[in-house]
């Protein structure tokens, strides 16, 4: 009942002087069987997000709608919109922020990087603005702290890596402005680029939220070994455990708590060895609502055992 209900033409959108918005890629994954609707598998949950994405790029190809990338053509474009006079081209176009809602439709490691985080150009000031809106509902809770996934951090020496390097340094910003600390979760980069990345950017509220399985699900780093990479910048700690995949460029498999090779046992050990006195925050993703309370409570036995012989 609520599809359908608030969408409006272009014209109309014109008549408004609604000259820009949020332009969403959405598709949900269901299991077979289910009452919501969607999709009965992640790939054809991508494919209905690329075709949407190709109805956006043809509709700028019309000159109806036109990608809103960085500050300069925003400026622009909000420039072209608040002259008054009569247009010999015709219409005005309508800006779009590109934004990807949900991640429904993400099937392996390579999806999300073309998607994830920061890592895509056309849609960092989206994500920005939301950064600002999560930022807010952060102080709002009266808290310091906000976690985050980065998106794939650029080799050194890529080609992207200093406009992507620029941008968390704008996200440094904005949270130090009000107070705040952020932690982007590792996994979806070696641990090296990670300190790399916190070296160059200088800024003391960028810390690191730990979590060892993501280093085994993107198949990226040994998190035993990564603990004295990081270990002075972290912030906090996803306790979560997982297999590393055994297809190259496959998604790992996450397990309870003390049933992967994460040997939490000995990650536990470290992290107190290494000076670490933070939360540690069980994590389940996978499984049924009931199957996920049933996995956080044998975590909890779990690392109370292992906290327990902790030194």
């Amino acid at each position: 009942p609520d599809r359908g209900r608030g969408t409006v033409s272009f014209p109309e959108m014109r008549r408004g002087g609604i000259g820009l918005c949020v332009a969403t890629q959405i598709a949900r994954y269901v299991a077979p069987g289910s009452s919501l609707q969607g999709w009965h598998s992640p790939e054809q949950a991508w494919a209905m997000t690329q075709a949407q994405l190709a109805w956006y790029r043809a509709m700028e190809e019309r000159g109806e709608l036109v990608q809103i990338t960085n500050r300069a053509t925003l400026v622009r474009h909000l420039s072209m919109w608040n002259d008054a006079q009569p247009r010999a081209e015709g219409p005005r176009a309508i800006g779009y922020i590109l934004s990807l809602e949900g991640a429904d439709s993400i099937v392996t490691p390579a999806h999300l990087e073309r998607t994830g985080g920061f890592g895509d150009p056309a849609t960092r000031p989206a994500r920005l603005e939301t950064f600002k809106w999560g930022l807010q509902r952060t102080l709002d809770l009266g808290l310091a702290d906000i976690m985050l996934h980065a998106g794939f951090i650029p080799e050194v020496g890529a080609d992207g890596r200093k406009a992507f390097l620029d941008t968390l340094a704008r996200v440094a910003d904005l949270a130090a402005r009000v107070g705040v600390t952020v932690a982007f979760e590792t996994g979806q980069e070696s641990s090296a680029l990670l300190r790399r990345t916190l070296d160059d950017l200088k800024c003391p509220n960028l810390k690191v939220n730990f979590d060892p399985a993501n280093m085994l699900l993107y198949d990226m780093d040994d998190p035993l070994t990564a603990l004295e990479v990081l270990g002075p910048d972290i912030r906090s700690v996803h306790l979560k455990d997982a297999n590393r995949p055994t297809v190259k460029g496959a998604w790992g498999s996450e397990v309870p708590l003390g049933q992967g090779q994460t040997d939490t046992r000995a990650f536990v050990k470290k992290l107190v060895a290494v000076g670490y006195r933070g939360p540690l925050c069980i994590e389940r993703e996978v499984g049924t609502q009931a199957e996920r309370f049933a996995d956080i409570a044998h975590g909890v036995r779990f690392l109370q055992g292992c906290l327990a012989h902790c030194d």
